[in-house]
């Protein structure tokens, strides 16, 4: 039996997080919600602070070291469920991409009209 140790990773790793973003924005914007709700579910999430995040943007940091070099990533984020591009949040196995499909869920929740309250889990 062979191990793939080559695999290549999925594009998302490798995509900027400045490159996402805007759609994040818009996403929300379209549905009467703002920036300053998606930034501060990023940074629920991420623990980034409003000043690093930007700098995270600015450099073009690549979602698996954004995720990676998170100052201190929410416990409370496997209170997240659901389902985010056909698959389970909480059954995704690899860490990097269960980290990028909450992001992409509390995003969807928003946009969705849920509470800022009930986007960020408290247990």
């Amino acid at each position: 039996m062979t191990t793939d140790t080559n695999k290549k990773k999925p594009w998302i790793y490798t995509a900027s997080v400045a490159s996402v973003y805007p759609h994040y924005i818009t996403k929300a914007e379209k549905k009467g919600r703002t920036k300053a709700e998606v930034d501060e579910i990023i940074r629920w999430l991420t623990g980034y602070t409003p000043k690093r995040l930007q700098t995270q943007l600015d450099k073009e940091t690549d979602f698996e070291t954004f995720f990676a070099k998170a100052p201190k990533m929410n416990p409370n984020r496997s209170l997240i469920t659901g389902v985010v591009c056909g698959v389970r949040v909480e059954e995704i196995e690899e860490t990097t991409m269960r980290e990028i499909r909450y992001l992409d869920k509390l995003v969807d929740e928003l946009a969705r009209g849920k509470a800022m309250e009930k986007i960020l889990r408290t247990p």
